[in-house]
């Protein structure tokens, strides 16, 4: 089944509550998700799975993982690190999720990982919207990637899920192109 993105709702519009540096970074998050979530426009669930690259990726995974990444940087500014895990402690089922977490599974849909990406959308705009103090920090979790003893503020982290998803975007519009030769822009 195709995916007619013009009668979705959008729901990468910034709450009215946010103004200021909110409504700013709400913007340009917003701006990312849609370039994301672009590339699937009149796709099948079959054509949102296919790899069409030398990469694992598929756009229905980039867009799952896009999702499960916001999620998690949204609930670790409400919660802290423990909500993350500690990524040098992974055992072979947690790689083999996070695996899974890049490719449509039997059963999944487009219309149902856009469908979960417009709430992660929405829960996240409305913790930007609301959350009393953008400086507040949190140490990171455990992982290789990070340095030991580093904190994040929210600020910090909600540039890094605009990063995270600009960069998403544009493997998505390669998969695509490299799909049917549609892009998101050109």
């Amino acid at each position: 089944m195709a995916i007619d993105q013009t009668t979705t709702p959008d729901p990468t519009q910034a709450p009215a509550a946010a103004t200021g540096e909110r409504a700013d970074l709400l913007e340009m998050l917003a701006e990312h998700r849609n370039f994301l979530r672009f590339t699937t426009r009149d796709l099948t669930d079959e054509q949102a799975g296919l790899r069409t690259t030398a990469s694992e990726l598929c756009l229905g995974g980039l867009i799952k993982h896009v999702a499960a990444v916001e999620r998690n940087w949204r609930n670790f500014i409400l919660d802290g690190p423990s909500v993350m895990g500690d990524f040098t402690a992974m055992t072979e089922a947690d790689r083999a999720r996070w695996t899974d977490g890049f490719r449509m599974l039997p059963g999944e849909t487009l219309a149902g990982v856009l469908a979960n990406y417009a709430e992660v959308a929405r829960r996240t705009d409305e913790l930007v919207a609301t959350l009393p103090d953008l400086g507040a920090t949190q140490p990171l979790p455990k992982a290789p990637w990070f340095r030991d003893d580093t904190e994040w503020s929210a600020r910090r982290v909600l540039m890094h899920i605009i990063a995270e998803t600009a960069q998403h975007a544009g493997h998505a519009d390669i998969i695509r192109e490299s799909l049917d030769g549609a892009k998101t822009m050109g």
